[in-house]
């Protein structure tokens, strides 16, 4: 950082938190600049993004069609870029994992929305940046939250209480879940996300992975990690010290607020774009004990981190593919959980893999995962207007 200005780099720049981080930057025009931009398949969205801010380094999964001087860049070489001072990391799926690496052995701070990134490699991010002094800071509302309630506290920690809202069919019984269809599981009442992290909020897999990036993020046991059920989605974790005494952070549903926490740590800044929470116009804030037997994404989620090694890598592409395979309307949404419970069974394990190792057994498991399908048929309902018939994307 020179002159008070923060140099960026947005990996995810057209998807649903890449623009957001955007958004935020906007305000803040004299704070930040923007060095490099990494979209996804949204060419259109990514060359409005070029011609705005001007990048030095940009990158696409297709290159844009556009007259420009900027560099076309692989994501590591913009994430361990000299004049880089922090990486935003907001990719979907494994795709930001060797990035995250190259932007921590340069030393860089990486503001992280990317879940899978400590789920697959958790242990060898966290040496890495160790190792090179690098810090990586949380975008994801609930790690925001409990790093919020954890800062300037030196006591020590009795319990993480994670909190999520259920998603839109918390209520429903086995067979309305069996009847899901893409583009109901694809509307989550609170939160504006991308299609991957929207159908993990669904099956409540997001939460098994916040769990295990808690544990990487905050050096924390599963054991003394809760999720408790909160429909509101104001209160955004807890934290329970030894006393008994309980913090919590509370704010608007709104993505941009934690984002904006990352980027611009350690410094709290005026935000007139952003929602205030009005505690007196708010509804009652209610939380329940999740029903784990209603959501067997989760239950798995939190056996494979606790399994560690290479389970989580599997327990990710295995979702991955899973999921993908829900969007094309190949299997039904209960079918989610059957994938990856057969992939995570056939899987032989690695307790303390190397990173070859760990992309060994994505590879095998986003194999596997597909030929569960092919070997007991697809389980697909009709398509319904309005969903595209695609595969993940590196963002929206």
């Amino acid at each position: 950082m020179a002159d008070g200005i923060t140099r960026v780099a947005i990996l995810g720049s057209t998807g649903s938190i890449g623009q957001q981080a955007l958004d935020v930057i906007r305000v803040f025009p004299s704070r930040f600049q923007v060095i490099a931009l990494a979209g996804g398949r949204n060419i259109r969205l990514l060359e409005e993004q070029i011609s705005e801010l001007q990048p030095k380094m940009f990158y696409s999964l297709n290159k844009p069609d556009i007259s420009y001087e900027g560099k076309f860049s692989s994501m590591e070489e913009m994430a361990s870029a000299p004049e880089v001072d922090l990486v935003v990391i907001a990719t979907s799926g494994k795709v930001g994992l060797s990035p995250a690496l190259a932007a921590l052995r340069a030393g860089k701070t990486i503001a992280l929305a990317n879940k899978e990134i400590l789920v697959m490699a958790g242990k060898i991010i966290v040496d890495e940046a160790r190792q090179h002094r690098a810090r990586i800071l949380p975008i994801d509302s609930e790690h925001s939250a409990i790093w919020q309630c954890l800062r300037g506290e030196k006591s020590k920690i009795q319990r993480l209480l994670l909190t999520a809202s259920g998603g839109p069919f918390y209520r429903y019984s086995g067979t309305q879940l069996a009847a899901v269809t893409a583009e109901e599981a694809l509307q989550h009442p609170v939160w504006k996300m991308g299609r991957k992290v929207t159908i993990d909020s669904a099956t409540l897999m997001n939460k098994g992975l916040e769990a295990i990036e808690a544990h990487w993020l905050f050096g924390i046991p599963f054991e003394s990690i809760e999720i408790v059920i909160h429909p509101q989605c104001i209160v955004h974790s807890m934290v329970e010290f030894v006393d008994g005494s309980i913090k919590a952070q509370l704010g608007f549903p709104d993505m941009r607020l934690p984002i904006q926490y990352a980027i611009c740590y350690p410094d709290r800044l005026s935000n007139p774009s952003l929602p205030r929470l009005d505690l007196r116009r708010s509804q009652s804030l209610h939380f329940e004990f999740l029903d784990y037997d209603k959501f067997p994404c989760l239950k798995l989620a939190l056996k494979a981190g606790n399994l560690g090694g290479t389970y989580s890598a599997v327990l990710c592409a295995a979702d991955e593919m899973a999921v993908e395979l829900f969007l094309s309307h190949r299997i039904g949404f209960v079918d989610i959980a059957s994938v990856i419970e057969e992939t995570l069974e056939r899987h032989q394990g690695i307790r303390e893999p190397t990173l070859a190792e760990i992309w060994q057994a994505d590879a095998w498991a986003t194999e596997y995962a597909e030929r569960v399908v092919c070997r007991h048929g697809d389980s697909r309902p009709e398509p319904s207007a309005g969903i595209e018939q695609t595969g993940l994307e590196l963002t929206e």
